[in-house]
C-alpha cells in the first residue's frame, strides 16, 4: 500500500497538482487564462466521453446491465447517507442537502487521473466504465433536491393537505417542486452532463471507424493536457483552502471520511456486479470522489441559500487532493484485496 501510495505521489499529475497549490499559497503571480481552463474542461470531458462511447459500441446491452444497477444504487445511496450524517453532526439542512449532491456525483478529473494511474500499472478495465460517470452525474442531484423539498418546512396550506392526505400529499408535493424546468435543465444539461453524455453518444454510433479521427487528439495528448488541467486545479484548491479552515474540523473530518466510506462502498459494488480489478477501482472512484462542476452549477440555482465556500471549497480544497494523493491507491488496494 505504501509503495503505491508513494507511486501515486511522484507521478507527475500529482506533482504538478501540488505545484498549483504551493503556487497559490505562495500568492504567486501564476494564473490560467479563463478562456484556457474553460477549454480544458470541455476537452476532459469529451476525451472520457468519446473513448468511453467507442468502447460501449463493443458490448451487448446485458453485459452492462448489472454496472448500470451498482451505479445507481450508488448515486441514490451515497446522498441520503451523507445527509444523515451531516444533519446528525448539526448543520443546517440547506448546506447538508448542498454536501450531499456534491458527494453524491462524481469527480471527471479524479476518474481521469485513476485511469493514467492504472495505465501505468498496466491494470486494464470495462471500457463503458466510462459511460457510469453519465449515470453517477444527476442521480444524486435529483435526489439530494427531493430530500431536500420533503424535509423543509412547507407553507401551511400545503402542511394541512399533508395533514389531511397523509404522506402521499407530502411526497407528491415535493415531487412537484423537484421537477422545476431550472433544476432539469441544470442537472441534464448542464455543460458537463451534456458533453459527456453527447461525446458518448457520438463515439458508441461511430464506433471503431471514429477511433483514426480522435486518436491525435482525444486519445494521444489526453495525459499531457490532463497535466495542465491539474495544475490549474492545484492553484484554485490553494485560493479554496482558507475558506475550508473557517468551518471547523468536523467538517474536514467528513472530507476526507465520506470518500473512504464511499470509494470503500464503490469497490465493493464493483465487485459484486462483476467487474475486474481495474474496473471495480474506477466504481470506488466513481463513488468516493465529489463533484465541483455538474452539482454547483445545480446548486446555484436550486438552492441559493446553501454556501458554495462550504461544499466547493470542501470539494476542491480536501477531497479532491485527498483522492488525487491517498484516494486512487487505497481504492485499488481495497480492490486488490476482493481479488
Amino acid at each position: 500500500m505504501y509503495e503505491i501510495v508513494l507511486q501515486n505521489l511522484l507521478s507527475p499529475y500529482v506533482l504538478f497538482f501540488l505545484l498549483g497549490i504551493m503556487a497559490a499559497l505562495f500568492k504567486s503571480d501564476l494564473k490560467f487564462p479563463n478562456g484556457l481552463s474553460e477549454a480544458l474542461s470541455i476537452y476532459l470531458l469529451m476525451a472520457i466521453g468519446i473513448k468511453g462511447g467507442i468502447e460501449l459500441s463493443h458490448y451487448a446491452l446485458g453485459t452492462v446491465m448489472k454496472p448500470i444497477l451498482g451505479t445507481l444504487f450508488l448515486g441514490v445511496f451515497i446522498p441520503v447517507l451523507s445527509l444523515i450524517v451531516l444533519r446528525f453532526m448539526k448543520m443546517d439542512l440547506k448546506n447538508a442537502i448542498g454536501l450531499a449532491a456534491t458527494y453524491g456525483s462524481v469527480s471527471i478529473v479524479t476518474y481521469g487521473a485513476t485511469i493514467s494511474f492504472l495505465g501505468k500499472n498496466g491494470v486494464d478495465y470495462e471500457g463503458f466504465m466510462n459511460v457510469l460517470i453519465v449515470l453517477l452525474e444527476s442521480p444524486a442531484i435529483f435526489v439530494s433536491l427531493f430530500l431536500l423539498r420533503l424535509l423543509q418546512k412547507a407553507p401551511d396550506n400545503q402542511r394541512i393537505a399533508t395533514h389531511r392526505l397523509g404522506f402521499a400529499a407530502g411526497i407528491y408535493s415535493s415531487m412537484n417542486g423537484l421537477f422545476d424546468k431550472e433544476v432539469i435543465k441544470e442537472s441534464l444539461f448542464g455543460k458537463s452532463v451534456l458533453l459527456l453524455l453527447g461525446s458518448l453518444l457520438i463515439g458508441w454510433f461511430v464506433g471503431q471507424d471514429a477511433v483514426s479521427t480522435v486518436k491525435p487528439l482525444f486519445i494521444d495528448l489526453y495525459g499531457s493536457i490532463l497535466i495542465l488541467f491539474l495544475l490549474n486545479m492545484g492553484l484554485i484548491v490553494g485560493q479554496r483552502l482558507p475558506e475550508v479552515k473557517k468551518h471547523g474540523w468536523k467538517i474536514l473530518l467528513f472530507g476526507i471520511c465520506m470518500p473512504i466510506v464511499g470509494g470503500t462502498l464503490g469497490v465493493f459494488v464493483g465487485k459484486m456486479v462483476g467487474l475486474s480489478l481495474g474496473g471495480a477501482t474506477l466504481m470506488g472512484v466513481l463513488a468516493g470522489s465529489s463533484s465541483y462542476i455538474a452539482a454547483p452549477a445545480a446548486l446555484k440555482s436550486s438552492v441559493p441559500e446553501a454556501n458554495p465556500s462550504i461544499y466547493l471549497g470542501l470539494s476542491l480544497g480536501v477531497t479532491f487532493p485527498f483522492n488525487l494523493i491517498i484516494g486512487i491507491p487505497l481504492y485499488f488496494a481495497i480492490a486488490q484485496l476482493l481479488q
